[in-house]
């Protein structure tokens, strides 16, 4: 599959040849993680972070930036992480896995070498499921100090050293980077001989041809200057990455963003076309052998926030937006059956909006203002902190979730920025 890249310099989303000229620019990257996160993961590196352009904090021009963008995709982020303690905090800031280059390779007195001990210390401070180490690679051997000096290890060998210690790698072909020639291809089969791990290429690719060949010897693909050239389209790639040599049509399961399993069906290339096109869910009908998106009749659509493939790439997990109830029988979803939406914080959020946003007569959301939902807030925590015995505990303690709530809407908060905050204190 496609790792779809934003690399961040000077405040900008940028491309560069071969890692100095640069190519092309944009200022939009909220934009571009939206539309890459549909399609599977994104990598974002902070260049100057690689290239030491940094403030005596340790931060760059793009750290806001970055910080940003980490809670709005599946990400991995990398570029001059050089430190546990930097690790762990992007992590906790949103990221899911962290990429390690020259501080791999390097000591600290600036000699080349495996650095096992930083390494080892690394990986246990940060978690190896969390660690992904960057073999880049120019004529061979590796590439460091933001790919402008050699390190004087072959790659091969390079690779199968760093193993141990990362749950991937990824693999840059320096001299290709940018310059969409194609990937050295004989050399990714050596280093796919020579590691177990998940292995993702990139520099040089130009092709969605190559794409899948890569895909076919079990790598995946990073991608920057073939995406934004529009030489390779990542609805393709997706589409295209897919098994369908193991089966004309691919199980699609779709949820709610919160989880909830709500349906499965089937879809052909077609159907996944008109997907991506559409935004919203389609599938192709077993019995009728006919396309056919979700809602187009009820009007209780399916609309795509991301799609996400299985290990096996036989099966896509689709994250959706439903517009009302999703069995054709009037249930909410196709595995229970009532019409009621489960109840949940989201829930009680989107009812306290809709209140807000639409008031009625009666309505007594509607009139909390900030100053009285403050006071009710202050009260329900205290009647909470008196209470005794179970049932009084919920009967308060769903007091105060109710009023934190309006609060929380009326400082346009959601539950998942909350859940985002507890998550980064776990993780510090």
């Amino acid at each position: 599959m496609i790792v779809a890249s934003i690399d961040l310099k000077d405040g900008k989303v940028v491309q560069l040849l071969q890692g100095k000229d640069l190519v092309l620019e944009r200022d939009n990257p909220d934009e571009i993680i939206k539309d890459f996160d549909r399609y599977g993961e994104v990598a974002i590196i902070d260049l100057d972070a690689a290239l030491r352009n940094t403030s005596p904090d340790g931060s760059t021009v793009n750290t806001e930036i970055l910080k940003r963008l980490l809670r709005l995709g599946t990400v991995r982020v990398g570029g001059g992480i050089r430190s546990a303690k930097t690790a762990k905090e992007l992590l906790s800031l949103g990221a899911e896995k962290v990429i390690v280059g020259s501080a791999a390779f390097t000591f600290p007195d600036g000699s080349a070498g495996i650095n096992k001990e930083f390494l080892s210390q690394f990986s246990e401070a940060v978690g190896k499921e969390h660690v992904i180490i960057s073999v880049d690679a120019r004529d061979g051997n590796i590439a460091v100090k933001g790919w402008t000096e050699s390190a004087g290890i072959d790659v091969v060998e390079g690779a199968k050293a760093v193993e141990p210690y990362c749950s991937e790698l990824l693999f840059t072909c320096v001299e290709r980077e940018g310059t969409m020639t194609g990937i050295d291809l004989d050399l990714v089969k050596k280093l796919r001989a020579a590691v177990k791990c998940r292995l993702v290429v990139a520099g040089g690719v130009s092709s969605l041809e190559e794409v899948i060949a890569l895909e076919k010897i079990g790598c995946d693909v990073q991608l920057g200057m073939a995406i934004y050239t529009d030489a390779i389209s990542l609805k393709d790639g997706f589409i295209e990455c897919l098994d369908w040599e193991k089966t004309p049509l691919i199980p699609i399961v779709a949820q709610s963003e919160t989880g909830e399993v709500l349906m499965m069906g089937y879809a052909n290339r077609e159907a996944f076309e008109k997907t991506f096109s559409s935004g919203f869910l389609t599938f192709w009908s077993r019995s009728r052998n006919v396309l056919w998106t979700k809602g187009e009749s009820s009007g209780n659509t399916l609309s795509v926030v991301r799609m996400r493939v299985d290990c096996d790439r036989d099966t896509v997990l689709a994250t959706v937006k439903p517009a009302g109830p999703v069995c054709h029988t009037g249930a909410w979803s196709c595995f229970s059956t009532v019409a009621d939406r489960p109840y949940s914080l989201e829930y009680l959020s989107s009812i306290i909006a809709d209140r807000f946003a639409n008031p009625t007569p009666g309505s007594y959301t509607a009139t909390l203002n900030g100053e009285r939902v403050r006071e009710k807030v202050m009260e329900e925590a205290e009647e909470l902190t008196e209470a005794e015995g179970r049932d009084e505990v919920i009967w308060e303690a769903a007091d105060l979730l109710y009023f934190a709530n309006v609060l929380m809407n009326r400082e346009c908060v959601s539950w998942q920025d909350v859940l985002n905050e507890l998550d980064r204190r776990h993780k510090k």
